[in-house]
């Protein structure tokens, strides 16, 4: 032992406990293998989430995930709130992102740099801070935090990297008119608008590890295939009959997606797209539909692994 060393040393038992040592061939995929298990095509009814009172409810995948702490895909936890009149809902994630949709509903939420008045169709967007949000009338929210993240790690948030954000919903709607109304906009994939924060101009994302986009698929139109490797917690705005979702592994030869699983959009809806799947949105209906997805993306583009590809 070296005269400096002060401590005990660990046994070579210990140490060597954990340890494991496998062939390549035996743990170069484990989610091939089925030990990592894989995201599943999930869809959540607003039904089930009606609780007539305030209370905050997690979309929970923690089971088909594996992993001990409530969570909706391997880094990202959904849910839905509910906030009677004039109560209040008190948040507190152990993440460094939570966005909110308000589905219905008008308050405010008190934070530590003041209160921040919201209402129907308006997106709020936290560092992962405690706040109480306090409804003026019954008002529901959809939320999403990257809580799973920061609970794999092993780590808690230290700092803010940004600042509460308000996307106002006439100024989304807004701007996705415009997006609309573009003569150029008929020969794109599709019709949206990306949420941005002026931190973040490497990834030109909501948050470092948010990425959401407030879409519109138009009557009689399909967005064609397209896949990346960030997991989708798809919010629908407004859905009707006959507009749909059709998400699968592969393509054919045609470029359609080989035996997709169907999710019909349902007004309130959330549902998730796993990573490197196939999706595509249709409307066979004779009105427009909205979608919000979200997306871990913003960290993804950060590492360079987001890997986007249309069909």
């Amino acid at each position: 032992m070296n005269p400096e060393q002060t401590q005990e040393l660990l046994s070579e038992e210990t140490l060597e406990k954990e340890a494991l040592l496998f062939e390549y061939s035996q743990a170069a995929d484990p989610i091939g293998s089925g030990v990592t298990p894989k995201v599943p095509v999930k869809q959540f009814l607003p039904g089930a989430y009606l609780f007539g009172k305030t209370v905050l409810a997690s979309l929970d995948l923690s089971g088909e995930l594996g992993v001990p702490y409530p969570a909706t895909s391997p880094s990202l936890l959904a849910g839905f709130a509910e906030i009677r009149g004039a109560e209040s809902l008190a948040t507190s994630p152990d993440a460094t992102s939570q966005l909110l949709y308000v589905i219905e509903g008008s308050g405010f939420t008190e934070t530590e740099w003041g209160a921040i008045p919201w209402r129907k169709g308006d997106i709020l967007v936290l560092p992962g801070t405690a706040a109480v949000h306090r409804a003026e009338e019954d008002a529901r929210f959809y939320l999403v935090d990257d809580s799973p993240l920061l609970a794999y790690l092993g780590v808690t948030r230290l700092q803010g990297r940004f600042l509460p954000l308000l996307f106002r919903g006439e100024s989304i709607r807004q701007a996705l008119a415009r997006a609309q109304a573009d003569p150029e906009a008929a020969r794109r994939s599709r019709v949206s608008v990306l949420l941005a924060n002026r931190q973040f101009p490497q990834t030109l994302t909501v948050t470092h590890c948010l990425w959401a986009m407030f879409g519109i698929i138009l009557p009689g139109t399909r967005q064609k295939p397209h896949r990346h490797q960030s997991v989708a917690l798809d919010f629908v705005v407004e859905g009707r009959p006959g507009v749909y979702t059709r998400v699968g592994g592969e393509l054919e030869a045609d470029g359609s997606i080989r035996e997709p699983a169907r999710i019909d959009w349902v007004s309130s809806s959330a549902f998730v797209t796993p990573p490197g799947y196939w999706h595509e949105h249709v409307n066979e209906s004779d009105g427009p539909a909205y979608i919000l997805p979200i997306q871990d993306a913003g960290l993804h583009t950060y590492l360079r692994t987001l890997d986007i590809r249309f069909a």
